[in-house]
């Protein structure tokens, strides 16, 4: 960076710039990625400069960045073409729960305010801790999340981890441990077998198409399909590891478990 606090940081994912805004940082942002969506604000504040794993690499350096940061291995090679370029680049590759509350912690510290940003991870994870206490003793329903549909994916681990802060067992929680989408690749017979009793999908960048889960063969003998509950989850909510997961991802899945009450038994 050319200077502390940088100045100038562009943000090739949406929850870092949420972050930002959440810190009242967001006079620092100068770029974000196309899929930024939160605050409703940014879409007309901040130029867009990137999709996920694509950028305009000579927008992004007339914007002269002090800072950019990034996300996961699909944007490695982003960030070695601003790397070679001399732009200053932070990384993230959070994909659990905890992850997503140190990135937030991270920014504020990169940004000067780490006190800012400890309170507000702080308050996001008391606030899931208080939900996670009040599912204690209750029936916990079995849970396949479904990230996308051909191949099928089931959940990352951020996604994993948040089910079962709502109350629900992810019956693929092993493999939400692999950071890879090709790792996590199901089979409809291994989601039939699992049984799950709820179903929740969020296909990234598509609406999703309950009939179509419920025509899949055999898929009839699921508990979830056969109840009705198929539930589609934004995927701006809950697909980038931040603030929207935490928050209105985190309650949409709580909801759906609610429904039907799945959460209490009946």
């Amino acid at each position: 960076m050319r200077c502390f606090p940088p100045e100038r940081i562009v943000c090739l994912t949406e929850e870092t710039v949420e972050t930002l805004y959440l810190l009242g940082q967001e006079d620092r942002i100068v770029g974000v990625s196309g899929y930024a969506v939160r605050p409703a604000r940014v879409r007309r504040e901040k130029p867009r400069v990137s999709a996920f794993t694509s950028a305009d690499l000579p927008k992004i350096l007339a914007l002269s960045p002090d800072l950019v940061l990034a996300f996961s291995d699909l944007q490695a090679e982003i960030v070695a073409d601003l790397a070679r370029a001399g732009i200053a680049v932070h990384l993230f590759n959070q994909r659990d729960l905890p992850g997503c509350l140190a990135m937030i912690r991270t920014v504020g510290a990169l940004v000067g305010v780490p006190a800012d940003a400890d309170a507000l991870a702080t308050r996001l994870a008391e606030r899931i801790d208080c939900v996670a206490r009040e599912s204690v003793g209750r029936p916990r329903p079995r849970v396949y999340f479904e990230e996308w549909d051909a191949p099928m994916i089931s959940g990352i681990g951020w996604v994993s981890d948040l089910i079962a802060q709502a109350g629900g067992d992810d019956v693929f929680a092993d493999l939400s441990r692999e950071p890879a989408a090709k790792d996590r690749i199901v089979t409809a017979e291994a989601v039939i077998a699992a049984r799950p009793d709820v179903i929740l999908a969020s296909w990234c960048g598509k609406r999703v198409n309950p009939d179509r889960i419920r025509a899949r063969p055999g898929w009839d003998a699921i508990p979830a399909v056969a109840a009705g509950r198929i539930h589609e989850i934004k995927s701006p909510l809950i697909l980038q590891p931040g603030p929207a997961a935490l928050t209105d991802g985190f309650d949409a899945i709580r909801a759906a478990l609610h429904a039907s009450d799945v959460l209490t038994g009946g």
